[in-house]
């Protein structure tokens, strides 16, 4: 209990030490930002060293401190995630309304597909519903099964292994055999589907979004009751994941467009 209580003393020296330099105008004097964080100023040269061993704060040929450059790749993770809530919900909007189904953007943490962002259609009767927050295995949605695509050979293996693919219906890929021949046609269509196996009688079909470098950051998927699902959604759902990607930045060269017109319908 001891050592939890001491770790989290250092942290919150830490953070006051990250806040004074972040509030400040450019490089600092250790002697000013220990007696702005309220430390000796040998605990603010411990803990600024141990932070800079890991990026976060630099030290400049004069002695002084200054933020690290890993505050940059972490404001840019972020930023790209708040990012694609903001620039996808208007083509997920038209989507829900053009075709009356639940509309959802999806990203990845680490094993899992995560709902991060929903609109609903104008379905009255049955609809479906997947709540903001809410998570499930990549290998039983539709979207998840794309950012499984983009993993490497050892990559998909590695998620068997470490997950035992676990079936949620019969429909469920439980075998690395199986999810591998899924993969390789979702590469190649861009476009994925979830046919009944993550709930019985549910449906998904999914596409992906990229970012300006091509990275594939999030995915958008309809979901609806599987006797409901139209080939038509696979173009409609395509355009407005590419569009999405387009307004991060993202534009495919010549010959590189996908064409959702002949792409399988869920059956």
């Amino acid at each position: 209990m001891k050592k939890v209580q001491s770790s989290i003393q250092v942290l919150d020296r830490a953070m006051g030490l990250i806040g004074a330099l972040a509030a400040g105008r450019g490089p600092t004097a250790l002697t000013r930002l220990a007696e702005q964080a309220e430390l000796h100023t040998s605990s603010a040269h411990r803990i600024l060293a141990a932070l800079a061993a890991h990026g976060l704060v630099e030290k400049t040929g004069a002695g002084e401190y200054e933020l690290g450059v890993r505050w940059l790749e972490v404001g840019n993770r972020l930023r790209a995630r708040l990012n694609i809530r903001q620039v996808a919900l208007p083509f997920m909007q038209r989507l829900a309304e053009t075709t009356g189904e639940t509309v959802n953007l999806i990203v990845r943490r680490g094993d899992e597909a995560v709902y991060v962002e929903r609109v609903s259609g104008g379905q009255t009767l049955i609809q479906v519903v997947q709540v903001v927050g809410a998570h499930a295995p990549l290998h039983v949605t539709a979207v998840g099964k794309i950012f499984l695509a983009e993993d490497s050979a050892s990559g998909v293996m590695g998620y068997a292994e470490r997950t035992k693919l676990p079936a949620y219906t019969p429909n469920t890929l439980v075998t690395l055999e199986t999810l591998r021949r899924e993969l390789d046609v979702i590469r190649a269509e861009q476009l994925a589907y979830d046919r009944e196996e993550a709930e019985l009688g549910v449906a998904c079909i999914g596409a992906p979004i990229r970012d300006a470098d091509g990275k594939l950051v999030a995915g958008l998927s309809i979901s609806a009751p599987a006797d409901r699902h139209k080939p038509e959604w696979a173009a409609l759902l395509g355009t407005a994941a590419a569009q999405s990607g387009a307004s991060l930045g993202y534009h495919t060269g010549s010959g590189t467009s996908v064409d959702f017109t002949n792409a399988v319908p869920v059956r």
